[in-house]
């Protein structure tokens, strides 16, 4: 029943896992929490966040402080705190931060699953990355689970 699923969490509190997340990735409503239907993180964008198209969610990122430098097709954006991004799934974009300290987001995926992706990456995280940055072509069978692909460079 619909009104099981409420729920209210204290200030700077996060919903529980499958594993523990790094405090950048605070999760407020978990998929299994919404039906499917979204999930939704309070994030702080810290390291740059490669190309890449959601080829099923769209995801949708309110900012709460700083800056989030936004790649969107191929045009550039910034947004600052109190400005809202929809970025449609299929099109390409990345994300950077654009401030220090780096901003801090609500992250809205729908359908969800974006904390299950951020759970494997965390469990990968050895094999994702090279010199601390996260690598696309480590990334993308990861990726793939989850309808997302990360542009690979030559």
């Amino acid at each position: 029943m619909s009104k099981d699923r409420f729920i209210l969490l204290d200030a700077g509190a996060a919903r529980p896992g499958r594993i523990p997340v790094p405090p950048a990735f605070a999760v407020k409503a978990r998929t299994e929490d919404t039906e499917g239907r979204f999930s939704l993180l309070e994030v702080v964008v810290a390291q740059e966040i490669p190309r890449h198209v959601h080829h099923e969610a769209d995801e949708a990122i309110y900012v709460l402080a700083g800056e989030l430098t936004v790649e969107f097709s191929d045009r550039v954006h910034t947004a600052s705190a109190g400005q809202f991004v929809l970025l449609p799934h299929g099109v390409p974009h990345a994300l950077r931060p654009g401030s220090t300290p780096p901003p801090r987001v609500l992250q809205i995926s729908s359908p969800g699953g974006w904390e299950c992706f951020v759970e494997d990456m965390i469990e990968a995280r050895t094999e994702i990355s090279t010199g601390g940055r996260l690598d696309p072509a480590r990334l993308n069978p990861i990726a793939a689970r989850y309808g997302i692909r990360y542009e690979e460079t030559a």
